[in-house]
């Protein structure tokens, strides 16, 4: 089962009782929920799979940043409550979109291809919001929430890279293989089950609960 990833019990623990401001430690958390993350890392996946140059890379994981940065802060710091059940499925279908979109799926039953920059982007806010809900499922102390948000999401970019990195290194690997075309299809057509996967099990959450 694709379960959701969340907090730990000893990560709430600490953000329930944590007090002032707390830089280094919500940095940490920042960091360590977006490389636990699966659902962020398959849409990364997705986004930087046929990206070959690292200028588009940069372009691409930078709109990504700036749209899940948005959110994030806005979500905790505004106090907007989205459902979860919803993002984690939008986030979800992020995953298979993205997926689709490298299997050429649109163009080839459209004949329409949509912005790819854009598309990031938009899914970047959900990929934010849904990070967002985490930290709401908390009581956060007053006392140094700003600095303390503005940490966690410093953590969330240098977890993103650090992934980023390791991808990378990956995917350089495989694209050198004389396998990599063939397999290329077989992984796009994995990523796109896990998100719709993923994008189920929310929604029967949501269902079920309603």
């Amino acid at each position: 089962m694709a379960f959701p990833h969340g907090v730990t019990e000893g990560d709430a623990l600490f953000i329930e009782q944590a007090s002032g401001t707390q830089l280094i430690p919500y940095i940490y958390l920042g960091a360590k929920h977006m490389v636990t993350g699966y659902d962020h890392l398959l849409f990364l996946v997705g986004v930087i799979f046929f990206l070959y140059r690292m200028k588009d890379v940069s372009i691409y994981v930078t709109l990504f940043a700036m749209g899940h940065s948005m959110t994030l802060l806005y979500g905790v710091l505004s106090g907007t409550h989205v459902n979860p059940y919803i993002i984690d499925a939008i986030i979800g279908l992020s995953v298979a979109y993205k997926a689709l979109d490298n299997l050429d799926a649109f163009r080839t039953w459209f004949a329409f291809q949509p912005n790819t920059k854009a598309a990031v982007l938009i899914f970047g806010f959900f990929h934010g919001f849904g990070l967002a809900t985490k930290l709401q499922d908390f009581t956060l102390s007053e006392d140094g929430l700003v600095e303390n948000i503005l940490a966690f999401n410093v953590g969330v970019e240098l977890g993103q890279l650090l992934a980023l990195g390791a991808i990378l290194i990956v995917m350089s690997f495989w694209r050198r293989t004389q396998s990599f075309s063939r397999q290329a299809f077989t992984a796009n057509v994995i990523l796109m089950l896990a998100g719709f996967t993923l994008m189920g099990y929310q929604l029967t959450g949501y269902l079920t609960i309603s």
